[in-house]
């Protein structure tokens, strides 16, 4: 379901990217032409607003429209840009469903206990988790900051036999299938040397 969502925003955002760019180049197209004299000197040689412009643009309605128009496009950008905040972490996740009820656990709950248990890690300087993509099948992001030193081997193997482990235990699902990104940090700088 959130997997869904997001496709929908990113096709509609390439989408309306293309549609945006290609009314800008056909219009910067059509403006060089007709400033280089492509479509006739006498269209570049004309006043830019010719005398019909002038009368329309004079019209009691006109600047309603332009505030009308303004507004709305004001609220597409600004919808766009909510869309773009958005993100998929899901908010509860179910434990248990049947007729007599829900069994549920906040996403920061789950979280947070994860993020503990591997941010205790020898070598590991910090954790961040996110449970995304549907409430009864959860997917895991982990990004795993790491020691310039830490065994990272040693690290990679203790998330996947205890912290998956336990995750999935206390959530009680057979898998969660997991994205776990390792950095390291930079190396502390050497102190400079007294010659003295």
């Amino acid at each position: 379901m959130a997997r869904d969502r997001s496709r929908r925003s990113a096709r509609g955002n390439r989408l309306g990217l293309v549609i945006v760019g290609s009314v800008l180049l056909a219009a910067g197209l059509a403006a060089l032409a007709v400033g280089q004299g492509l479509l006739g000197g006498d269209l570049a040689s004309a006043p830019l607003i010719g005398d019909r412009l002038n009368e329309l643009l004079a019209q009691q309605w006109v600047p309603y429209a332009v505030v009308a128009v303004a507004f709305v496009a004001g609220f597409l950008a600004l919808r766009w840009l909510m869309v773009q905040g958005m993100n998929d972490t899901v908010g509860r996740l179910f434990l248990e469903r049947d007729d007599t009820g829900n069994v549920e656990m906040s996403e920061s709950v789950a979280r947070g206990a994860l993020e503990q248990e591997v941010a205790d890690y020898p070598g590991v300087r910090r954790a961040r988790a996110r449970l995304t993509e549907s409430s009864d099948e959860p997917h895991l992001r982990l990004a795993l900051t790491l020691e310039d030193d830490a065994d990272v081997a040693h690290v990679w193997k203790r998330v996947r036999s205890e912290a998956l482990t336990n995750l999935r235990g206390s959530l009680g699902l057979d898998q969660v299938p997991a994205v776990i990104r390792m950095s390291m940090t930079a190396p502390a700088k050497n102190p400079r040397r007294s010659l003295a």
